[in-house]
């Protein structure tokens, strides 16, 4: 009788934006999926969306060389469909949402608050982390701080989706919705949005790309 095997899951590559490295790690090791390993592009290329779609389709194609299955932790982030076009073309799922807002609250949740206060600035855990660098400099404002009520005078409200609770990381978020003279909330997402498209996802059959 031939002797049968257990199945293991196809090595699996997952491409996503560098602000969401800690916690798609996280996420990875706590439900002992071994059998994946992350690559990530660094959180500026939000700064310059035209440069994404190429850029993930670098490690696509780069990753095909070495896993079974190649995963996308992207939303549209600016590029205004190019990402999803690629995508398409090269048999790659990725996590549905337009933006890391979406995949933390959950879309329905998401356009709730958004219908709710279209004028809502939304940080996540690693946006508060890095305000200073990634908006406060990032935009200008400390050489010129006047600039503020042009950039965020439709704004009513920060919001915080707090991924892992942490008090500093929450005072840097009170903290940058005071420099922004807005108001501030904080709703508490956890990380099951990105644990279901990775449960979801790992379920399915590995397709050839």
């Amino acid at each position: 009788m031939a002797t049968v095997r257990p199945s293991t899951p196809p090595s699996t590559l997952v491409i996503a934006c560098g602000a969401l490295a800690r916690e798609l790690l996280d996420v990875i090791a706590l439900n002992g999926w071994t059998h994946m390993s992350v690559t990530c592009l660094p959180a500026k290329l939000h700064n310059e969306p035209q440069r994404i779609t190429e850029a993930v389709r670098a490690k696509i194609r780069g990753g095909r060389r070495k896993y079974e299955r190649v995963l996308c932790l992207y939303g549209d982030c600016g590029t205004g469909g190019r990402l999803d076009a690629m995508l398409a073309e090269e048999g790659v799922e990725r996590i549905d949402g337009d933006h890391c807002y979406a995949f933390y609250s959950g879309i329905e949740a998401f356009n709730a608050m958004h219908a709710d206060e279209p004028g809502t600035f939304y940080l996540t855990d690693y946006l508060a982390k890095h305000f200073d660098r990634l908006v406060w400099k990032g935009l200008g404002l400390d050489r010129h701080p006047e600039l503020r009520d042009a950039y965020f005078g439709n704004y009513r409200r920060v919001v915080f989706l707090e991924q892992t609770p942490d008090p500093a990381t929450r005072a840097r978020a009170e903290a940058a919705a005071r420099r922004l003279g807005l108001d501030f909330e904080a709703r508490a997402t956890g990380l099951v949005g990105l644990q279901r498209f990775l449960a979801a996802a790992d379920r399915r059959p590995a397709t050839a790309g």
